[in-house]
């Protein structure tokens, strides 16, 4: 049975975002040539934004040891519900989910996951990075766009540069500039890792191109699977 299971009644999923905030495991530290695992929803074409429950969905998921390919899957989901701030865990928490089992049934041995969401940077301190990593007992860190409720000064425009990212006084992630001359990166701590953990695992496996690149491939597998199905 899903992790995610019963997480689409939402006052179910706010208790147990509350649950999950207050628990304090053990912090994880890399090592060296870590395997990353990364998971990435793409929707079917017209049925990205709010959507509806039911939506079709390929999920892709890829591993790299540091950034070099290892293996990746594409699963077929539905989402569990409309989207709705703070409550990203019900529409795609089970998808991630089974496309991550997937990918660590090859079998892959995970250090580390990279979802596309946010984690201490939430309503409850639990966002869908950190309540996945909790799911799989995993280390995971999110990575987005933008944060969800957070705020930060911007990064100086060099490699590496990063500021904190804020949430009523505590430090839940970093704006980080992976390359010079472009938007930074809102990466977030999420299940067993911090801020600077955070910040330091994400500009590690980002080579080639704005997105570390686990989470490029999985990213990459989902929509090639999405333009096949298309066809």
């Amino acid at each position: 049975m899903s992790g995610f299971a019963g997480m689409q009644d939402l006052e179910t999923l706010a208790r147990e975002q509350v649950r999950l905030a207050a628990l304090t495991p053990d912090a994880w530290r890399p090592g060296a040539h870590i395997v990353v695992g990364a998971a990435f929803v793409a929707f079917a074409r017209g049925e990205q934004g709010p959507g509806r429950a039911g939506d079709h969905a390929v999920i892709g998921a890829a591993a790299t040891r540091d950034t070099t390919p290892l293996n990746s899957v594409v699963v077929d989901g539905r989402a569990g519900a409309r989207y709705k701030p703070g409550y990203l865990a019900a529409r795609e928490g089970a998808m991630l989910e089974t496309a991550l089992r997937a990918l660590m049934d090859e079998p892959v041995e995970l250090d580390v996951v990279l979802v596309d969401a946010t984690g201490r940077d939430h309503p409850r301190r639990a966002g869908l990075a950190l309540h996945i990593g909790a799911v799989l007992d995993l280390p995971t860190i999110g990575v987005t766009h933008r944060p969800l409720l957070a705020t930060g000064p911007e990064p100086p425009d060099e490699i590496g540069g990063f500021s904190e990212l804020v949430l009523d006084g505590e430090v839940v992630g970093r704006w980080l500039r992976v390359r010079q001359g472009v938007r930074p990166l809102a990466v977030h701590a999420a299940w067993r890792t911090d801020a600077a953990v955070a910040s330091e695992t994400v500009l590690g496996l980002t080579t080639v191109a704005r997105t570390p690149e686990p989470l490029r491939f999985a990213r990459m597998a989902a929509r090639e699977a999405r333009a096949q199905k298309a066809r």
